[in-house]
């Protein structure tokens, strides 16, 4: 294998395990509410943009990984590997935070779907049927920033700022309906720790359809001429 494609592999391992450990890890304790949640995961997004984007474009998730290379800017094979370590790198956080937390008692931060979400008034139970829905139109978001604000496979300026914003607001909106996943390796780590596994397909199939769906608009809508060599 090349070294090039190595040194990815392991970038994409390091920073799926730092988003999922700290990330989930934030869930877990409480810190800051849904708030903290949301930024913690958006500001390891922008802080392991900028220290791996030259490396292998920081994808940190599956999603992320099917979204490009739906687009055509990566080939199948560099695509199945980024998402082996991807999950890789999960289910390590997953582990280490169970070691960290003393056992699985908090959850370590799994993904659920909500049985009663408080929205104003109203108790909303959130079936598999709308959680999938949720997780693919946020991923939809997410895959979006990343193919529309820059190189998805390197960091400009202002990349990753825009995909970490991205990854928090709709952690605001999709964190008390589903946790806000967007991410199959955010939820397998927790999920594998904690033995957690209700509804797991809908953070395997929602958020690779939301991925793909944001690949078709750039790809034959809103790709810049310009930038083909993306």
């Amino acid at each position: 294998m090349e070294q090039s494609l190595w040194r990815a592999l392991v970038a994409e391992l390091v920073g799926t395990f730092a988003l999922v450990f700290i990330g989930a890890g934030t869930g877990a304790i409480g810190a800051g509410g849904l708030v903290g949640v949301a930024l913690a995961h958006g500001l390891v997004v922008v802080g392991f943009a900028y220290a791996y984007g030259h490396v292998s474009g920081t994808h940190i998730n599956p999603a992320v990984t099917i979204g490009v290379w739906a687009a055509g800017l990566m080939d199948a094979g560099r695509a199945l590997s980024y998402i082996v370590f991807q999950l890789a790198g999960g289910v390590l956080a997953g582990a280490a935070l169970r070691w960290v937390l003393g056992g699985a008692d908090s959850g370590l931060g799994a993904t659920t779907l909500a049985d009663a979400a408080q929205v104003g008034q109203t108790v909303v139970k959130v079936t598999p049927g709308i959680g999938l829905f949720v997780e693919a139109v946020l991923t939809f978001f997410l895959v979006n920033a990343v193919l529309n604000a820059g190189a998805p496979n390197k960091t400009s300026e202002l990349d990753g700022i825009a995909v970490g914003f991205t990854l928090a607001f709709c952690i605001l909106m999709g964190g008390p309906l589903t946790g806000a996943s967007l991410n199959p390796a955010r939820t397998l780590g927790p999920a594998v720790a904690a033995d957690i596994y209700a509804n797991i397909w809908v953070y395997f199939v929602g958020p690779p359809l939301g991925a793909v769906a944001a690949a078709m608009l750039w790809r034959y809508l809103l790709r810049n001429p310009q930038r083909r060599g993306h």
